[in-house]
């Protein structure tokens, strides 16, 4: 049952200047326009302008695909786009120069400790690199997870947020790569499938976009168990990122040092591992958003019960496929206004469900009731707009009636026996009498739920607690 207990009392309280939130905004954007300006300023020095150019075209291809995976993977429970934004950023930014200079400063202190330039190069890349890299990243999810602990409740978020940050980390580190490698094509004069430039496309774009994703999201699936775990388990929470840092380390030294592994030990690591590796873990995060959709459909018939939602909506708001329907037939009735109503209500739904399950678990916090009631105002508010659309996705997608078969001796005056009790299938008499079968009204109903009739859309009406 929803609890429906009043606001508390706001206390107004004195907060020092470096505690108010524009302080901090202001810090965070302005350390990240500095790592960019400072990490772009290298770059194109390492790279000239041209290639600077060049490996930003080849590098920014595949980075609208990954950040749309993600945000696919991330439907049932969106998070705010501030969040990826800032994730990106600081993968593409703060991680990438943490990288550049810690990467260079140890390859270059191994080479004068040991006089050997080549055993530098090989130990930075695998060992030096992944360590680096990997810390380098994994401090954005950390930050998410402390800073926005309420958008980071499981294993999907930690993946998003991990792959994202990622992605940003691949994108500075692609533009380099491509920018050095159009340098030497043009040093040498190569051009076209044999050029250098057309080979680190292939190996970095096309055939390994997720590599960097593919690690990182190995730390973000370590702090999403962590999120999962009750504040008891303090050293399960630490430990898990913890482990999947180092998961994470381990991976990408693997990948760095095929190449040590003979002609085709890139092409091993690839086919025996990576390829595994990924589909392994998109199995993963598809079977956990599953999951959250069977929380949606379990948790919010509470809800029903208390009037603040139909009996039909729980069925429609834990199926994807009924999702997309209602905020279609929503742009169709009501235009982009419904559709966005549609969209807005169906992510209000998903968090008091999952409130509403940390809440069962002891995990939601003293200000359980605040949040629970924001949402259920909120969804009362956009009722008029998306309860048709849903009812009407309801509808659409509900399986088919099972019919409730009717043995033959239930016919004793003879003729064909009909399966659907009262007049049968095809229109026959059906058996009555005080010997004919009495069969319970719960296996006649159908076995989906009851969606009421079609209501046309209507403005919104005033608030009504």
């Amino acid at each position: 049952m929803a609890t429906c207990s009043p606001y508390p009392t706001h206390v107004h309280r004195h907060t020092h200047w470096w505690q108010r939130a524009w302080v901090r905004y202001g810090a965070l954007i302005t350390l990240l326009a500095l790592s960019g300006l400072v990490i772009l300023a290298l770059v194109r020095e390492q790279t000239g302008t041209q290639g600077f150019l060049v490996g930003l075209g080849l590098a920014v291809l595949p980075v609208p695909l990954l950040i749309a995976a993600f945000r696919w993977l991330d439907r049932v429970d969106p998070g705010p786009w501030r969040n990826l934004l800032f994730c990106f950023a600081w993968g593409a930014c703060a991680a990438a120069l943490i990288a550049i200079v810690a990467n260079s400063f140890a390859t270059r202190w191994i080479a004068t400790a040991t006089a050997d330039p080549a055993s530098a190069d090989t130990l930075g890349a695998t060992v030096i690199a992944p360590v680096v890299e990997e810390s380098a990243k994994a401090a954005a999810v950390l930050l998410v997870f402390l800073f926005r602990r309420r958008d980071f409740t499981g294993i999907v978020d930690g993946v998003v947020v991990a792959g994202v940050t990622a992605t940003g980390f691949a994108f500075t580190e692609n533009i380099l790569y491509l920018g050095t490698a159009f340098g030497t094509d043009q040093l040498t004069g190569d051009s076209g499938i044999a050029s250098v430039t057309a080979a680190t496309f292939f190996v970095r774009v096309v055939m390994s976009p997720f590599a960097h994703p593919l690690f990182t999201v190995l730390t973000g699936i370590g702090f999403g168990i962590a999120a999962l775990s009750t504040g008891r388990h303090r050293l399960r929470r630490a430990l898990l990122p913890l482990a999947g840092l180092l998961l994470a380390m381990g991976m990408h030294a693997l990948w760095n040092g095929s190449a040590a592994f003979g002609e085709y030990g890139f092409f091993a690591v690839y086919a025996a591992f990576m390829v595994p590796s990924f589909g392994l873990l998109t199995w993963l995060v598809i079977w956990t958003r599953q999951r959250e959709l069977g929380t949606v459909r379990a948790e919010l018939p509470a809800y029903v019960m208390a009037g603040w939602l139909t009996p039909a909506e729980p069925y429609a708001l834990g199926s994807m496929r009924a999702r997309r329907i209602a905020r279609q037939y929503a742009r169709r009735h009501a235009g982009k206004e419904g559709a966005r109503a549609v969209a807005r209500y169906e992510a209000c739904a998903t968090s008091v469900a999952f409130l509403r399950r940390r809440g069962r678990r002891g995990r939601a916090g003293a200000d359980f009731t605040v949040r629970e009631r924001a949402l259920l105002d909120a969804l009362w508010h956009l009722r008029d707009l998306a309860r048709p659309a849903l009812e009407h996705a309801a509808r659409a997608t509900a399986p088919p009636p099972v019919p409730v078969p009717v043995p033959p001796w239930a016919y004793p005056y003879g003729g064909t026996h009909g399966a659907y009790g009262t007049h049968g299938a095809y229109g026959l008499r059906a058996a009555s009498g005080p010997h004919a079968p009495q069969v319970p009204y719960a296996t006649q109903a159908p076995h989906y739920p009851y969606v009421p009739p079609y209501q046309p859309y209507a403005p919104p009406g005033p608030h009504r607690p």
